[in-house]
């Protein structure tokens, strides 16, 4: 079958390929391709974290599955938890996290793989695991930029005797694997075999469950047998929106990023505003302040009642208005996560992103596989920690998406970076429709991020307009080169021309043109 894929590591992409040339369609691939990424991108996802998969069938139908992680049943006092700080280095800047049992939230991951390929796929679950079970016993040679990532978050794999003991480098004692050692994984090989043997169930009521929860409960965190047993994936409308004529589908609330990037473009065309010439300084000025904006529409969604994030009302006219006359009497200035997207030749797409978080530091013995830390994630707990609702899903950035444009394309795009999600995607959207780029040169366009009004810009912009920028941004930070801190849009593009794709490089992404 023809299509094409992007995704964030080169052995992920060519899963991918392999199963659309099985005769899989894009929805096996995508299951098939999550899989391995547990092996090759195993930072940034893992079978104890969760995600979201945007699905349009080649008759036009669309739904969103969400299988993110839910808070646990019972929340423990915080004097009990096991629950403490490290921090991520980016080189440029530095992002504080939490992990521990403590932050363990309960993981969605396995039961949406079997909800998904029950739906939608057309192969044997045990043909889409097989390329994942190889790849974690023959081993995965690490590049240099999953390397990166392990030296980003290496005090949470250090901490844990046995992800130092699977993740540890076999030529440099006390640090993590290196660039060009090869990671075997024949745990998690062992897992998924597992998994193919006896179904979702072993993990979330056989003897697994028993001792996910026993490690949880007696080392000072919250997630129960009962977590596990109860976890259900939901199925939702994805958010449809217009922008310019064209067309976007996202994933929708309860989860912010998507509605919160639908915000922010339909903001601009309240103020009926289009970004000038790309990079130039009116162009970033009024792309920071539409991210201000942004910022403050996600803080006033914080409900009182419970502090938990509701966005009810925040695409109605009169409250963009309110944001847009704000923007009009201002100066112009002022989660380890990865995804893949395919497309078939039959017409299906597919956008499935995936996070872990950084990984809680907790183990499953056995089997390779790390624990979430989502209830250690700023980004996810705006009222701060241990604030959240017990039985709930979780929020998140996460957005995969489809734009369909008016001349006939279909891109299907999603993209990790923890809360640069939205500003990445967004910035990817405005580069396809209001500056006309195509895939690739829309992808690899410098992109900039306002964060706690510091304003952090990557490297290629125009050094005139950085100048004008940055007299209204006193606190910014100018980048040397592109960084994965801007995110990482991994996007497949069908349409009367037939089929593109771009993978990110700053999070190490690929696309392969499948024409068999």
């Amino acid at each position: 079958m023809k299509g094409a894929v992007a995704a964030g590591h080169p052995e992920t992409a060519k899963v991918a390929e392999q199963i659309l040339k099985q005769g899989g369609n894009a929805f096996d691939a995508v299951i098939a391709a999550q899989m391995a990424a547990f092996v090759a991108e195993p930072v940034l996802t893992s079978p104890g974290g969760g995600g979201f998969l945007i699905a349009e069938k080649n008759s036009g139908k669309q739904i969103v599955y969400d299988f993110f992680v839910h808070t646990p049943r019972e929340k423990r006092p915080a004097s009990e938890l096991d629950f403490y700080p490290i921090f991520a280095d980016f080189g440029e800047v530095h992002q504080e996290y939490h992990v521990g049992p403590g932050s363990v939230a309960t993981p969605g991951m396995v039961k949406g793989l079997f909800a998904i390929h029950r739906d939608l796929c057309t192969l044997p679950f045990n043909v889409l695991a097989e390329p994942a079970i190889q790849l974690a016993r023959s081993g995965v040679r690490m590049n240099s930029f999953q390397s990166g990532v392990f030296d980003i978050i290496k005090p949470i794999y250090l901490e844990s005797p046995e992800a130092n003991k699977i993740f540890g480098s076999s030529s440099h004692p006390g640090k993590l694997v290196r660039e060009n050692e090869l990671l075997k994984l024949p745990g998690m090989a062992d897992f998924l075999e597992m998994l193919v043997r006896d179904g979702e169930h072993a993990f979330y009521e056989g003897d697994l469950a028993s001792e996910i929860s026993r490690i949880c409960c007696e080392s000072g965190g919250h997630l129960s047998r009962q977590d596990l047993q109860n976890y259900q994936v939901i199925k939702r409308t994805p958010l449809t929106f217009s922008y310019r004529a064209d067309q976007i589908s996202i994933n929708p609330p309860p989860s912010s990023g998507g509605i919160l990037i639908g915000f922010a473009l339909r903001l601009l065309e309240t103020i009926r505003r289009r970004p000038g010439a790309f990079g130039s300084a009116e162009t970033l000025g009024l792309l920071a302040n539409i991210q201000k904006m942004t910022d403050k529409a996600r803080i006033e969604s914080l409900a009182h009642a419970d502090q938990t994030e509701t966005y009810e009302g925040i695409l109605d006219d009169d409250f963009l208005k309110r944001f847009g006359n704000e923007i009009s009497g201002r100066s112009e200035a002022n989660r380890g996560t990865t995804h893949i997207s395919v497309a078939d030749s039959d017409g299906n797409v597919a956008g499935l992103t995936s996070s872990n978080g950084e990984g809680s530091s907790v183990m499953i013995p056995g089997t390779g596989v790390m624990l979430n830390n989502m209830l250690g994630e700023e980004d996810l707990n705006p009222s701060g920690f241990h604030s959240w609702t017990p039985g709930q899903r979780v929020s998140s950035m996460m957005a995969p998406g489809i734009l369909k444009k008016r001349n006939g394309e279909k891109i299907v795009f999603g993209s990790g970076g923890s809360n640069r999600i939205r500003t990445a995607i967004l910035q990817l959207l405005l580069n396809l429709t209001d500056h006309n780029m195509p895939l690739r040169e829309a992808t690899d366009a410098p992109r900039i991020h306002l964060e706690k009004n510091i304003l952090n810009l990557e490297a290629g912009f125009d050094s005139d307009a950085i100048s004008k920028l940055i007299t209204d941004y006193p606190d910014h930070k100018i980048w040397k080169k592109k960084s994965l801190y801007f995110g990482g849009t991994h996007s497949v593009c069908s349409g009367p021309d037939g089929y593109s794709g771009a993978g990110d490089s700053r999070r190490g992404g690929v696309s392969i043109l499948c024409n068999i």
